[in-house]
């Protein structure tokens, strides 16, 4: 507490978006508690931000509020800079107005690991991050009770639980690339860094894969020896995080035999295997699990037993909690199932990568399977996931909610040539009572939805968008 307040006590703050989700509410209540003298400026108009306001209300007094716009002033007056994680940092003008004017300049992760002295468990990656941050806490939970599972969601942000911790409780975090960008080399390291793997993704932010591998990469970069690295062997940028010459030590899933020489978790004819020291050892059969959560959660799995085992769990403890993993909201998540009906809510899918992970799971039903996908371009390539709607989905049951992305899907689309027999539908609502409509009566129809695209131009966000199609879902029923 007293090194938090050395550098936050009495210090002028600018916290730069306040957002919609949480976490720059979080951070400005936390600042608030260690007596910041507060500024808040957001692009946002304030009926945009109403809701978040209104949970700031009673410290109003202590807050100066800058809406609609950005001031250079705020930027070369205030002592530290806290930037909300949606904000960009690459090229963005007011940042470079504090980093020639010598601000400290921070967010929410780098706020924490800065202050933080129990042991971290830090999950990144395009794909899986959610589901492996959980289950490696569900895994955990076994020995250790009190574990924290937060970081990137709206339900726990990070500096809400950063005061309450307790000596050696350990934490696990996802981390996005967002967060990473100004985790550099003085904040303390993770104990075990993962990155689940890569794909592209977001480069309506980073510009390019190398500079969104580069702030993948951040999660290990200040990590010792005596520290673990977790990389996924199949992923084209492993050799590129490898290139890097991380100082930890380095452990690999796979879904084949690993070479001798390395460590780590793989799969071979449904057995999951543990490597180590050019000793392999039989885990356990995972046939029972591939049939619940499908081949695309093998590599969670692998991931979040080779962390436990590597924090200390033996594999019969790990073994108990592997029938009780939680289903992750929102990836994949069964919301109606019943004889005739089995539906899908895949909103947090907002890569082409995620939504071809879900066509593979489900493809054995081709002929009754719906799929609901469309939203907002981040600068994605559309080519793959079009090749796999023409193999897996019947026209009349593919169903586009318009935007940007949509548009580029088409496009590719149109290049295969597949049937113009589908529909393109303006709202979520349209979309989910076709889907109902294609519905065949006497046999199993499942109905997906997933965007393969952020949700911007019609939603607040992913989370936002999962809520109002299991709004659709509860009056069906």
């Amino acid at each position: 507490m007293q090194k938090i307040n050395k550098l936050i006590k009495n210090k002028k703050v600018l916290v730069v978006g306040l957002g919609i989700l949480g976490g720059g509410i979080s951070t400005c209540l936390w600042l608030l508690k260690h007596k910041a003298k507060l500024t808040i400026t957001d692009l946002k108009q304030k009926k945009d931000l109403e809701k978040s306001l209104k949970k700031l209300k009673r410290y109003s007094s202590k807050i100066k509020l800058i809406l609609g716009k950005h001031n250079k002033n705020d930027f070369k007056s205030n002592d530290i800079i806290v930037i909300n994680p949606g904000v960009r940092v690459k090229n963005n003008p007011y940042l470079k107005i504090a980093k020639r004017k010598n601000k400290l300049i921070e967010n929410e992760i780098t706020l924490f690991f800065r202050f933080n002295i129990n042991p971290i468990i830090s999950v990144t990656g395009t794909r899986g991050k959610t589901t492996i941050t959980n289950w490696i806490g569900h895994l955990l939970k076994g020995k250790y009770s009190n574990i924290i599972v937060g970081g990137n969601t709206p339900n726990n942000p990070i500096l809400s639980f950063l005061d309450k911790l307790k000596m050696n409780i350990p934490i696990v975090l996802e981390l996005s690339s967002f967060q990473l960008e100004l985790l550099k080399a003085k904040y303390k390291a993770p104990k075990i860094a993962i990155i689940t793997n890569l794909y592209r993704d977001h480069l309506n932010r980073h510009g390019n894969m190398k500079d969104y591998a580069r702030a993948k990469a951040n999660i290990f970069q200040n990590q010792k020896n005596t520290d673990f690295l977790i990389l996924n062997y199949d992923n084209k940028w492993t050799k590129f995080f490898l290139s890097l010459k991380p100082r930890s030590q380095v452990y690999f899933i796979s879904h084949n035999p690993l070479p001798k020489a390395k460590n780590g978790i793989f799969y071979k004819k449904n057995k999951i295997y543990f490597q180590e020291n050019r000793k392999k050892k039989l885990i356990f059969n995972a046939s029972n699990f591939l049939k619940h959560w499908g081949e695309h959660n093998l590599e969670n799995l692998m991931t979040a037993i080779l962390a436990s085992k590597l924090f200390g769990l033996t594999f019969a403890q790990i073994k108990k909690q592997i029938n009780s993993l939680p289903q992750i909201k929102f990836r994949e998540e069964t919301i109606l199932k019943n004889k005739k009906l089995l539906i899908i809510n895949d909103s947090s899918a907002t890569s082409p990568d995620a939504t071809i992970a879900a066509l593979k799971r489900f493809k054995r039903y081709k002929n009754n399977l719906i799929l609901i996908t469309g939203g907002t371009d981040k600068n994605l390539e559309y080519d793959e996931l079009a090749k796999r709607i023409k193999k897996d989905i019947l026209p009349k049951n593919l169903v586009i909610l318009n935007g940007s992305a949509s548009k580029k899907l088409i496009k590719e689309l149109n290049k295969i040539k597949y049937s113009n027999k589908y529909f393109v539908f303006e709202s979520l609502e349209e979309c989910f009572y076709y889907s109902l409509y294609q519905i065949k009566q006497k046999k199993k129809n499942i109905i997906i939805f997933s965007p393969a695209a952020a949700s911007f131009e019609k939603f607040k966000n992913e989370f936002d968008r999962a809520e109002q199609f299991n709004k659709l879902i509860k009056k069906l029923r």
